[in-house]
């Protein structure tokens, strides 16, 4: 349905997260992947969603020669635990580190994503929160050393072992904790095509 309503357009994922494309895939949409590289860095005073969204939008400034049907599509997810935003790990040592802090607590996975055209640049957020129990050093050990889930903001994939056997509730969209929300990335695929 969705790739009928951009068959004028030509759709561009500027991701190189496998489960992005994914979901785009699964979505049955028709699109090309270009990547560019940007220094993901951002000013100190922002939280929350404030950073996701001013990276998102980062990385659509790079794109700076689309075409009058392009539609791009950046994204950036991060977790938020205790004011402070976890990205990806440097290194295994690290990934240890992020997710003994979010064991037995609740924390928010934020993605942005941002939508350019040559006419406009309009960039969504969605928060779900997420409750590990209480891991012990050998689950952690064993997760880090197993999946390696150093492509992870906060050091974990839901979908993963890891999710099984430590997320004890979830509020929110389950596919935002894998990296994007679809559903409100499907409606505002169609405003976009529509408006």
């Amino acid at each position: 349905m969705l790739k009928t309503v951009l068959k004028d357009y030509q759709l561009i994922l500027a991701s190189g997260s496998p489960r992005r494309q994914q979901f785009f895939k699964d979505l049955d949409l028709d699109f090309t992947i270009q990547i560019r590289e940007v220094n993901e860095v951002y000013p100190e005073d922002l939280k929350g969603t404030e950073i996701s969204d001013y990276l998102a939008n980062l990385k659509a400034e790079e794109f700076s020669d689309l075409q009058p049907n392009d539609i791009l599509v950046t994204s950036d997810t991060i977790v938020w635990h205790e004011n402070k935003a976890l990205g990806k790990p440097k290194n295994p040592e690290d990934a240890k580190q992020m997710i003994a802090s979010l064991s037995g607590k609740t924390h928010e996975v934020i993605t942005s994503v941002c939508f350019k055209t040559i006419h406009q640049t309009k960039v969504i957020n969605q928060t779900t929160k997420v409750t590990f129990k209480t891991l012990s050093k050998d689950e952690i050990d064993y997760y880090v050393d197993t999946f390696s889930p150093l492509d992870k903001a906060g050091a974990y994939g839901i979908q993963e072992w890891i999710g099984y056997i430590g997320i004890t509730n979830i509020e929110g969209s389950y596919y935002n904790v894998m990296g994007l929300p679809v559903q409100l990335v499907y409606e505002t695929l169609i405003a976009l095509a529509r408006s």
